[in-house]
């Protein structure tokens, strides 16, 4: 009886291929026509900073995928019974990723997801009422206890206590991270086990001021410095606050958060956008907050990119966060800074 044992080579990072079964665990083939001809191997997961070493640390201690307007997802169908414009995705999905962005206004008569005309929602900028995507991050935090969620809030609801609401028919008010748990003045967050323990797993922030006083929800810009979104925030070699932030070297505010993606989305573009010069973006920022990391990366199109994309970029995050490392594949367990393996 002869056995055939299939000696298979799978291709890495990078490498050309002709189909997703060329390669590897985590990878899929991948044309860019704006950046390479043919197709590649590039990365489709992201890397579990606490698995991989732990969850012992602050929270501002860790890096996250960020998805910018993760509603905005392509093929997503209409629940107006209109066409929506076709030009107003950002994304193919947010599988995978703990850290969203969210667009909220008065729609209808509830709270809807939704890009906004003249500052307003209407039935060719709609996605989907708030709720369905409150329900399915309920859902994965209840199905996944050790994960953590944030949620950076556009915010354009003007119904008093309208969050506040929707917030507690989705059921997530039970994974509520607390306001008076957040530090000032550029303290460490709490540790992300005792996050865990406590199950205050969800961290959610307004864009509006007088909401963290109305409603007990963080104002953004009180706990987070933030780079300018949009065009105005790719210009390499600069990394300039937003507006609504105080100065990207502030540390007073414990938290940061770097933006890099079109003002306009452009999805053939994004492949080269969430490559080489999204890493370059991230050192510039880290330089521009007083030597400190980023701890959210938001970007369109996450999954596009040239190779390791935006997932090699949070891996160069939590590297320089928790070791010292330039990816955090390279931590030694317990080691701490500087406790890096050979390449």
């Amino acid at each position: 009886m002869f056995v055939n044992l299939c000696m298979c080579q799978f291709l890495q990072v990078s490498e050309a291929c002709s189909g997703n079964g060329d390669c590897g665990a985590g990878l899929y083939c991948f044309s860019c026509p704006a950046g390479y001809f043919g197709s590649r191997c590039v990365r489709s997961t992201y890397t579990d900073q606490f698995k991989l070493l732990n969850n012992s640390l602050s929270f501002n201690k860790y890096a996250f995928l960020t998805t910018h307007n993760a509603f905005a997802i392509e093929g997503e169908p209409s629940h107006t019974g209109l066409p929506r414009l076709p030009f107003i995705t950002n994304q193919e999905d947010s599988n995978g990723v703990r850290a969203l962005m969210l667009d909220m206004y008065d729609f209808k008569g509830d709270i809807w997801l939704c890009h906004s005309s003249g500052g307003q929602c209407n039935d060719f900028t709609a996605f989907e009422p708030a709720m369905d995507t409150l329900k399915e991050i309920e859902a994965f935090l209840s199905a996944n206890p050790s994960e953590i969620v944030t949620l950076i809030l556009e915010d354009y609801v003007k119904t008093p206590n309208g969050l506040t609401k929707v917030f507690n028919d989705s059921g997530l008010i039970k994974y509520w991270f607390p306001l008076y748990r957040m530090p000032q003045n550029g303290q460490d967050w709490p540790l992300v086990s005792d996050m865990v323990a406590n199950n205050q797993r969800l961290l959610v922030f307004t864009s509006i001021r007088s909401k963290q006083d109305s409603e007990g929800i963080a104002y953004q810009w009180n706990f987070m410095i933030e780079n300018q979104y949009g065009n105005g925030g790719m210009k390499a070699g600069s990394c300039p606050n937003r507006a609504e932030s105080s100065p990207m070297g502030d540390k007073t505010k414990s938290l940061i958060l770097v933006n890099y993606f079109q003002s306009i989305p452009l999805k053939e573009m994004a492949c080269i956008d969430n490559s080489k010069d999204l890493l370059y973006m991230l050192h510039t920022c880290q330089s521009a907050a007083g030597n400190r990391w980023a701890n959210f990366v938001a970007v369109d199109y996450y999954k596009r990119s040239e190779g390791g994309g935006s997932f090699q970029a949070l891996d160069t995050l939590n590297g320089q966060l928790l070791c010292g490392c330039d990816d955090v594949r390279a931590c030694v367990q317990g080691a701490g800074q500087g406790g890096c393996t050979p390449p």
